[in-house]
């Protein structure tokens, strides 16, 4: 009896770790910029697409457009300052998100949400008089292995980029309330050059420019780094088995 009452433990043991939710850490970088910098504080808002190539440059960094038709923007001199580190113009620290897969009821997606997006409160600049800190930057990159089948969807303010293989697939730039996008990857695989089974870079580039609100929401079925470990069954049920035999035979 005390060998069955081992073997249900072990088995319990088994499923509540497999039952654990997992989750993925990603680790970016957050530039701090004051409101006197000509891009953040604008009195111009709105949706203001195409500010940013459909191609990443050669340094990993979105390229400014430079069209006249995007008036949440100052210059390309400016707008090479969001996610760069400049000395006096702006200030840098990392940041980590942790997506969560047991946010959504759907196992599958990974969730990071924060109605109140404001990571550097008080911190690098300063919330300059201000409740938070409003003015900053937020540039993360992540590599994946293409499954088929994969989403990203992405809601909040202000603008954002996303690029998979170095190619824009979401743009929601401008000085907005919230917006939502979402991608469905094999839609655009063959647009943006990727094949299933093959590694590929996920670029995001977030950027918070106008007091008075900051959301920041990521659903994705995109394993953007590898989760918790949880248990395959399939390999671990036959270790316990071969435990318990051992405990069985030395009695």
């Amino acid at each position: 009896m005390r060998k069955v009452s081992i073997l249900l433990g072990i088995l319990a043991l088994f499923t509540a770790s497999s039952a654990e939710a997992a989750t993925i850490s990603l680790t970016g970088t957050i530039r701090d910029f004051n409101d006197s910098h000509p891009d953040f504080q604008r009195a111009v808002r709105g949706f203001d697409p195409d500010i940013v190539e459909n191609a990443l440059g050669v340094d990993g960094k979105p390229v400014y457009t430079g069209q006249a038709g995007n008036p949440t923007t100052d210059s390309q001199v400016a707008f090479d300052q969001w996610y760069r580190d400049v000395p006096g113009v702006n200030q840098s620290t990392d940041f980590t998100i942790t997506l969560d897969n047991s946010i959504t009821p759907d196992p599958n997606i990974y969730t990071f949400v924060d109605t109140s997006f404001f990571p550097i409160d008080n911190q690098l600049f300063g919330n300059q008089g201000r409740s938070h800190n409003y003015h900053f930057t937020y540039e993360l990159h992540s590599q994946f292995t293409y499954q088929g089948g994969e989403s990203f969807t992405f809601a909040g303010d202000d603008d954002l980029w996303v690029f998979i293989n170095d190619r824009l697939v979401i743009d929601l730039g401008g000085i907005h309330t919230t917006l939502t996008e979402s991608v469905n990857l094999d839609t655009i695989a063959n647009s943006i050059g990727i094949t299933p089974g093959n590694d590929y870079s996920l670029s995001l580039f977030f950027a918070e420019r106008q007091t008075s609100g900051s959301r920041f929401r990521i659903d994705t079925s995109i394993i953007l780094e590898e989760p918790t470990p949880v248990p395959d069954p399939s390999a671990v049920l036959p270790l316990l088995i071969l435990g318990v035999y051992a405990l069985y035979k030395r009695g």
